[in-house]
């Protein structure tokens, strides 16, 4: 690495155009599985919650995907497994005590499938068995070897794994935003507070559409 590249990798981004650029920046869709987003999915059979405003996010992120990859901003698909014996203790003792013996997201069945999104092939899809998407994967090296400095989440729960995974990704040194009409929580109240936090404490908090006028297409 030259001076000069050296140079702009440590420099400060002090604004959120300069930390949405899109030669540093990175795409993350968390959890879009028909678990929990579909009617009939768990979150509505098993744990008693409305996933509607989880089924209204998909188009608008589809949206910012096709954004990102005509900006050439990699997208990362981020999708959960959570078969009891690969859960932290803690969660697995959770998830057996409501689940009534059905697996969330269990690998092979239609719970695990994507919700109205889809990766291409070459884009990255990461398993996670807990809630933060870098605990016990390798999605923090993948980013680094990419140059990645800044993070945009999309996905569900705004709350639960969306927000674990930017307070991870925050305390990792990544910038950190949420995209705040391409994520989505079955709780309106809980999300709402999620992205308050994150404009007071954690970063940037703008629209799909804002962010894809940051993300210009590459001829």
């Amino acid at each position: 690495m030259n001076v000069a590249t050296a140079a702009a990798k440590d420099r400060p981004l002090r604004t959120a155009g300069e930390r949405l650029a899109p030669a540093h920046s990175a795409l993350l869709v968390i959890d879009m599985q028909n678990d929990f987003c579909a009617e009939g999915g768990y979150i509505e059979a098993v744990v008693g919650k409305n996933a509607a405003s989880c089924r209204a996010v998909a188009a608008p992120i589809m949206d910012l995907v096709r954004a990102a990859r005509g900006a050439a901003v990699p997208v990362f698909w981020i999708r959960a497994d959570y078969r009891l014996d690969k859960l932290p203790a803690s969660m697995a003792a959770r998830f057996a005590a409501q689940g009534n013996g059905r697996i969330c997201c269990e690998p092979g069945t239609w719970g695990a499938d994507f919700y109205g999104v889809a990766p291409v092939p070459g884009e990255p899809v990461v398993d996670k068995h807990c809630y933060s998407a870098f605990i016990g994967t390798d999605l923090e090296r993948r980013l680094r070897a990419e140059g990645v400095r800044t993070l945009v989440f999309a996905g569900v729960q705004t709350n639960v794994c969306v927000e674990t995974s930017l307070r991870d990704a925050y305390s990792l040194g990544f910038h950190v935003a949420a995209a705040a009409d391409c994520v989505a929580s079955h709780t309106a109240e809980l999300h709402d507070a999620t992205l308050k936090n994150v404009r007071f404490l954690f970063g940037d908090v703008l629209s799909g559409r804002e962010i894809a006028a940051l993300w210009p297409a590459r001829a």
